[in-house]
């Protein structure tokens, strides 16, 4: 693995298993920033509100991706008997922006601190095993507004780096590539996500196709 590059995960991962009448469900995702965490989190915790626990990890980025953000908690279980051990699970796979949370369904029987780690443990693991680890590289995002006009410039120089016109991935292209939304109203604004090392590059192209006419902001 490159220095620019990092491992995180395919997709989302699921994964259940039973220990002592206690149902664990282990859920894993990839996701870009803590926002996006923290609202996977919180729609799982929806989702099953009638479990005894909901047990989150995540590693994020943040700063630009100067800093990996690491969180995980007990979210009611003994102290240091879930949401550490969760975490430690994702720091030993080397995984970043990923998210997890394990659910539990209690089953009347106490499996102790050290029985809880390993189910919380295995929770994650067997989560991202069937989410799959994969190698990405580092992204920025930045939006671009033009008029009608210039448009479909646009979003042929976006769609000729890594999507086609119906949004999937080309065959050939690397992971990692360009991701865009576009937003038509009264102008057409897209929301980029591009690999870091490429980000100048392309908004030197979006700016030399429209003579200078497209709006680009990079505070996104």
């Amino acid at each position: 693995m490159s220095d620019d590059t990092y491992l995180t995960l395919a997709g989302r991962g699921r994964a259940t298993f039973e220990i002592r009448g206690s149902e664990f469900i282990g859920h894993a995702a990839p996701a870009a920033d803590r926002e996006e965490a923290e609202a996977f989190v919180a729609g799982i915790r929806s989702e099953y509100d009638d479990a005894t626990h909901n047990v989150p990890t995540y590693r994020v980025r943040e700063s630009g991706g100067q800093m990996l953000r690491e969180y995980g908690d007990d979210d009611g279980e003994p102290s240091g008997s879930a949401g550490k051990p969760a975490l430690n699970v994702l720091q030993q796979e080397d995984v970043e922006n990923a998210v997890v949370v394990v659910t539990r369904y209690y089953g009347g029987t106490n499996l102790g601190v050290g029985g809880l780690a390993r189910a919380y443990s295995r929770g994650v693991k067997d989560a991202v095993e069937d989410a799959g680890v994969v190698e990405e590289r580092p992204h920025e995002r930045f939006s671009v507004a033009v008029e009608y006009d210039d448009s479909g410039t646009v979003r042929g120089i976006l769609e000729s780096e890594g999507r086609d016109s119906s949004g999937d991935e080309r065959q050939d292209a690397p992971r990692g590539g360009v991701e865009f939304d576009a937003d038509y109203a009264e102008r057409v604004t897209f929301a980029v996500r591009v690999p870091v090392e490429e980000g100048d590059d392309l908004r030197d192209r979006i700016r030399s196709a429209t003579s200078g006419r497209a709006e680009i902001d990079d505070s996104e």
